[in-house]
Parts: C-alpha cells; structure tokens; sequence
C-alpha cells in the first residue's frame, strides 16, 4: 500500500436512494483522487503558457509535487 496521500475522492457519490449500503465502497471510492485532480488542474496551469516546452515526465513531477503541496496546506487550515 502507499504512503501517499491523496486526499480521498476528488469527486465522491453518496449512496443511491433505497439503496441497502452493501455497496457502499463502490459509491463513496470511485472516480480520481484529490490529489489527481489537483495535478490535472497544475498541469493545466502549466501548460497554459504555449512558451511552455519541456518534458511530459518533468511536467508531471512537478503537477503532482504542487498537489501534494496543496494537500499539505488544505490539511494545515483550520475547520
């Protein structure tokens, strides 16, 4: 298992109406993490700029390392 955190899902359902919540993991699991979704919306960023060039790969470390500091700062604010 990874020690990542991905913050969960990014998108969660909650279980249908009348449903009996013996497939509960289905709904509250699926779809992209957090953490993806903010490397999908850091990529996008990133490659806004049509100057951009550079490696797909650097490019990904680096989405993916702003997620993870998001995740950082999302987990410091108080509720």
């Amino acid at each position: 298992m990874s020690d990542t955190n991905d913050g969960g899902p990014a998108f969660p359902l909650t279980p249908c109406p009348g449903c009996d919540n013996s497939h509960k993991s289905v709904h509250e699991f699926s779809g992209m993490t957090i953490r993806d979704y903010f490397a999908a919306k850091a990529l996008a960023g990133m490659l806004s700029d049509p100057d951009s060039g550079g490696q797909p790969k650097i490019f990904a470390e680096c989405a993916y390392a702003h997620a993870d500091a998001m995740l950082v700062a999302r987990k410091a604010v108080p509720k």
